[in-house]
């Protein structure tokens, strides 16, 4: 699914003068953040010990605690 503004930068790539296209590229380059960075699964799965039911009993007390940071 596309969202307008996604639509709206199509349009706008679309229409840059192609001795821009490199510029452009570079900058969008440069907000990117590359998958490969991102570990998975994220350093504090599992360290919540319980079943789904006495965690989200105590959903409230962990995140107080900073869990998932």
């Amino acid at each position: 699914m596309s969202s307008p503004e996604r639509d709206e930068l199509k349009r706008l790539v679309d229409e840059l003068p192609e001795e821009q296209v490199p510029q452009a590229l570079a900058d969008v380059r440069r907000h990117l953040h590359p998958v490969r960075e991102r570990t998975w699964p994220p350093a504090f799965f599992g360290s919540v010990e319980g079943d789904s039911t006495s965690i989200g009993a105590r959903a409230e007390e962990l995140l107080s605690e900073g869990f998932g940071r």
